[in-house]
């Protein structure tokens, strides 16, 4: 069982809380189905991804007996067998599709279809082509928040896919320079992933900074752009969260060349600094967000204006 639940990493699903993204942002985490419709997307989503990594350790058994850490995962150390492993993501995969199908509708099974598809694409061909793999990977986090979205009704904005796509850009090419830095030379990184040798800490270190600035760029005009496109919140009050979000970006970015975390999952998790600086910005998003229901009509500005 403790294998399964290896094959399963449920310590990535917090990458699947993307998909509250939509709801947030459309003011539907008040709403207790709403909430309950979003959880749903959130569990199709966990069952999925998991159906995925299974079927991407059969693909690379190989590959990961070279790794320092990934050599542990089930699959390359011969815990579970192949057949095993497919099996268990075939259910897992019909599962997911099978409980949107039922409770959520068409529109989020069609985008955990395409989800699923570009996943096994992935795992199969597009994460030996440098640079696509990390926009493939975006494209993910994309269709998670698109899905939520749609599993409660309200539409995903231009910005907020702008957004989720910008960040998660930034922080694919801070995993590929953590896996260049953690394996160390070019000869295990080559039997470990081909495409680790062409990412050159010197190219990632480019991309990474020009990825930091598209995505605090992004973040920027979306707060700025309250006419072209508005919100049913005020998001120019987001504008004053800039600080936390460039700390939030630089300290990643500092942390991609130390060699010390395998991606961003352990990155955030074991450093405490970046840690806080998510926990503070989601805090801060949501009393912005929220501030009609927290501080009655008027919301913050009014409240703030009250008080002695």
């Amino acid at each position: 069982m403790a294998d399964v639940v290896a094959l399963l990493r449920p310590s990535q699903w917090i990458k699947n809380v993307v998909v509250f993204a939509g709801p947030a942002a459309g003011l539907q985490l008040t709403s207790g189905a709403s909430v309950g419709r979003a959880m749903l997307a959130f569990a199709a989503f966990c069952l999925l991804s998991s159906a995925g990594y299974a079927v991407n350790d059969v693909i690379d058994r190989v590959a990961d007996s070279q790794h320092p850490t990934k050599r542990n995962r089930p699959v390359a150390r011969g815990a579970i067998g192949v057949g095993g492993a497919l099996t268990l993501a075939v259910v897992l995969a019909v599962v997911s599709l099978g409980m949107a199908g039922l409770w959520l509708g068409r529109g989020v099974v069609a985008v955990l279809a395409v989800y699923l598809a570009l996943t096994l694409a992935y795992s199969v061909a597009l994460k030996q082509r440098v640079i696509l793999d990390v926009i493939v990977v975006a494209l993910g986090f994309v269709l998670r928040a698109w899905a939520g979205a749609i599993a409660v009704g309200v539409e995903a904005s231009s910005w907020l896919i702008a957004c989720v796509f910008t960040l998660c850009l930034f922080m694919g090419f801070g995993k590929r320079r953590c896996e260049v830095a953690m394996l160390g030379n070019a000869e295990v990184a080559e039997s470990h992933r081909p495409t680790l040798v062409r990412y050159t800490p010197e190219l990632l270190t480019h991309l990474i900074a020009v990825s930091a600035g598209i995505a605090v760029i992004t973040f920027l005009l979306y707060t700025l752009d309250t006419a072209g496109h508005p919100a049913p919140f005020p998001k120019e009050h987001l504008f004053y969260t800039l600080p936390i979000v460039v700390y939030g970006v630089f300290r990643f970015a500092m942390l991609t060349q130390l060699g010390v975390y395998s991606g961003p999952t352990e990155m955030v998790f074991k450093d405490r600094a970046l840690f806080s600086a998510i926990v503070l910005w989601g805090c801060c998003a949501l009393v912005v967000v929220y501030q009609m229901e927290l501080f009655g009509p008027g919301g913050l500005e009014q409240f703030v204006s009250s008080s002695p």
